[in-house]
């Protein structure tokens, strides 16, 4: 079985300091949620005003899809993608299958985050920061994934797309985040320009 050497050095930098920042972000809201359910009247420190209200978003049902709190999922989650990052830094190879089902786990984290970003939108109609924190932390981290594995050719992909890949994977999670940047700010702008 071969192993490949897509990943390198700057890859796990970036698998490190995203889960980083998601497992961060997951770590204190877990630690808000046993506050919040020891004690219904407890405030959590970012909820600052109406619509960046984290104890509204933890209080709602989108906060426990899978029958537990949300961020415990990404407690796990984010932890193995620093494990993967320290193991590329360390010079670990991983085979081609391992890519693809990492790009899977990415997947499926933020199409999880794109469906909380409408829910807190336009359900629960709140923003919790510290959720913002994890939702650009997967973002990063799904493009910088679906680049490695079109680069390295672990999915069928025209030149054209590799080379975008190879040199423009920077433009494909500042436009996402744009993008969710700009819905927030529409979806409150009375709020934010009163």
């Amino acid at each position: 079985m071969s192993r490949t050497r897509a990943g390198g050095t700057g890859f796990g930098l970036l698998l490190v300091l995203t889960g980083a920042a998601g497992l961060l972000a997951s770590w204190v809201i877990t630690l808000d949620k046993v506050k919040l359910l020891e004690n219904p009247e407890f405030v959590p420190g970012c909820s600052l005003n109406p619509v960046v209200s984290c104890g509204s978003v933890m209080k709602s049902d989108q906060a426990s899809v899978f029958g537990f709190p949300n961020p415990m999922l990404g407690l796990v989650a984010y932890g193995i993608v620093i494990c993967v990052g320290v193991s590329l830094l360390a010079g670990a190879r991983f085979p081609g299958w391992y890519w693809l089902l990492f790009e899977v786990g990415c997947l499926f984290g933020v199409g999880f985050v794109s469906w909380l970003q409408f829910e807190s939108l336009y359900r629960i109609n709140a923003l919790c920061l510290w959720c913002c924190l994890a939702w650009i932390a997967t973002i990063v981290m799904f493009w910088y994934a679906t680049s490695l594995i079109v680069t390295n050719g672990f999915v069928p992909a025209p030149l054209r797309l590799k080379r975008f890949f190879a040199e423009f994977t920077w433009v494909l999670p500042l436009v996402h985040i744009g993008v969710v940047g700009m819905l927030v700010l529409t979806r409150w702008w009375d709020f934010w320009t009163g």
